[in-house]
């Protein structure tokens, strides 16, 4: 591979996830490159719109939970690195159905764990945040040190941080294939080939193209989110914490209005599939995007429901079972694939990030990424099979 610039690990996909583990990667010595085909922090992917939620009292297992933890510690470890405010501490609200989901097993997971928390009635709901409107059968969790994290600027702090620990980064740049050769693996782009010991792709919604000579079950999807206008008295910053909640209607999040910008909210669930190649249809582009929104807003929260500041359209990269997928490629050693992280991602990304690079630098995987494998699909590892 000579005349090839050769790194000991390249990243492809420098967004939430490839980001952290660019910065944790280089913190540990190793020469260490950078791709994305744009120019994080940027909208082309899931991280933009700020905030995101970061909760600690998990579904899915104790490996959530702990992951959680960890990314907290990590998430404030950068805060101090980088003198800036990432994560703002402002309680987390998830309320839900108990006929279409129950809480029990995140209070033993966070019980464990050694989680604050506390499990309400929607009488007491509507007494400490009398802007919700709950029915009277559905249960409220809620976590006093969880909050929200303002990604963009997280992904621009570990931006600065990885480049001046000495990694590279390409930006604008288009992957277009990764291969073995000559005992090491090459990465052929718009720019030209580069050559690295180990890869890790972590391509958001583009993951599945990216990861080569294997079937992964993972599928992009067109996801809305939107800004409406509300009585700041009941939803600003300081009196409405970030929030989830769920029934019959489907599952959405939320956050109070920050600085005036109005309550932000999504839906988790749903969604258009989309293609890499294809065009994002913009906000409004059908007519569902506001109009689920405002109805869930008018449901649980009425005096949200007011004007649209605006509204923006991302894209979640959905594995089937909506757990992540993080293990090394079945038939190219390696490469680690790191993707199908389903809408709620992007807390964790500090934790993935620094197991990314402690798996990269010692060969082992650590023991809350073993849930993650592929070996659960048996389709993927199937495909790879000659």
């Amino acid at each position: 591979m000579s005349g090839i610039s050769a790194y000991d690990v390249i990243v492809v996909g420098a967004g939430s996830m490839g980001m952290s583990a660019g910065y944790h990667l280089a913190a540990r010595g190793l020469r260490t490159l950078l791709i994305d085909a744009f120019d994080p922090p940027h909208t082309g992917g899931s991280h933009h719109g700020e905030p995101r939620l970061i909760r600690h009292v998990y579904h899915g297992g104790g490996h959530y939970v702990r992951l959680a933890l960890r990314a907290d510690a990590l998430w404030r470890e950068l805060e101090s690195l980088t003198g800036q405010r990432l994560l703002e501490r402002s309680g987390v609200l998830n309320v839900s159905d108990p006929c279409a989901y129950a809480f029990d097993g995140r209070f033993a997971d966070a019980d464990r764990e050694g989680v604050l928390y506390e499990s309400l009635d929607a009488a007491e709901i509507a007494r400490r945040w009398p802007g919700w409107r709950v029915p009277a059968h559905y249960r409220g969790l809620y976590e006093p040190d969880a909050g929200y994290l303002f990604s963009e600027r997280c992904v621009a702090a570990y931006r600065s941080l990885a480049l001046a620990e000495g990694a590279e980064l390409l930006t604008d740049t288009a992957v277009l294939g990764i291969g073995a050769q000559g005992g090491g693996l090459t990465v052929s782009t718009s720019r030209g080939d580069y050559a690295a010991g180990r890869v890790i792709v972590s391509a958001g919604a583009w993951f599945k193209s990216l990861a080569p000579s294997v079937d992964i079950p993972v599928q992009a999807v067109r996801k809305v989110v939107g800004w409406f206008e509300a009585d700041e008295r009941l939803y600003g910053a300081g009196r409405l914490p970030g929030f989830t909640f769920g029934g019959p209607g489907g599952g959405y999040y939320g956050f109070p209005s920050i600085d005036g910008a109005g309550v932000k909210i999504g839906r988790h669930d749903g969604g258009r599939p989309w293609q890499p190649g294809e065009r994002l249809e913009p906000f409004g582009a059908y007519p569902e995007d506001e109009s689920d929104l405002r109805a869930a807003l008018r449901e649980f929260l009425p005096g949200a429901d007011g004007r649209l500041v605006r509204g923006a359209v991302c894209k979640y990269e959905l594995s089937p079972d909506e757990q992540f997928i993080v293990d090394e490629h079945p038939s190219l050693p390696g490469v680690l694939l790191a993707g199908g992280f389903s809408g709620h991602g992007f807390k964790f990304a500090s934790a993935i990030g620094e197991a990314l690079a402690e798996w990269t630098a010692s060969g082992t995987p650590p023991a809350d990424l073993l849930p993650f494998s592929l070996s659960r699909f048996p389709s993927a590892t199937a495909a790879s099979t000659p």
